[in-house]
């Protein structure tokens, strides 16, 4: 759709009692954008998909991606869901797991990965924050 574009897919989920008003919300936002996005959802499991493109060399368009996948996660998160539905927590949501978990719950994750993998050779840098590994 773009050539030399980058995309940025993201997905979030809420309780399916909530997917319409989330779609529709997170819809008008990435209408209103000068960026090109596209929604793919899996409505029978509350979870969907964005696509977002951009032009790497323009750090005002990067940005532009990054405010809309944080939209829609603040979004989600206020309406009972989560920051990520299907592929898991990696680098670009893990900034999200304070304000969904909670710090007790991410300490909890910690102890848990630490008994697990005391080497920490495992995803090393993934799935917990840094500021509550140290």
């Amino acid at each position: 759709m773009e050539p030399n574009f980058e995309a940025m897919i993201t997905d979030v989920c809420v309780p399916l009692s909530h997917l319409a008003e989330l779609i529709s919300r997170s819809k008008e936002e990435l209408n209103a954008s000068p960026l090109v996005c596209t929604v793919i959802a899996h409505a029978g499991d509350g979870n969907f998909h964005t696509v977002v493109l951009f032009n790497p060399d323009q750090e005002d368009q990067r940005r532009e991606a990054e405010r809309l996948n944080h939209f829609m996660v603040h979004t989600a998160l206020s309406m009972e869901g989560t920051c990520t539905g299907e592929h898991g927590v990696g680098t670009g949501k893990m900034k999200y797991l304070e304000k969904e978990l909670g710090i007790e719950n991410l300490r909890t994750m910690r102890r848990i990965k630490q008994a697990l993998d005391p080497n920490n050779i495992m995803n090393p840098g993934k799935l917990i924050p840094p500021h509550i590994c140290f």
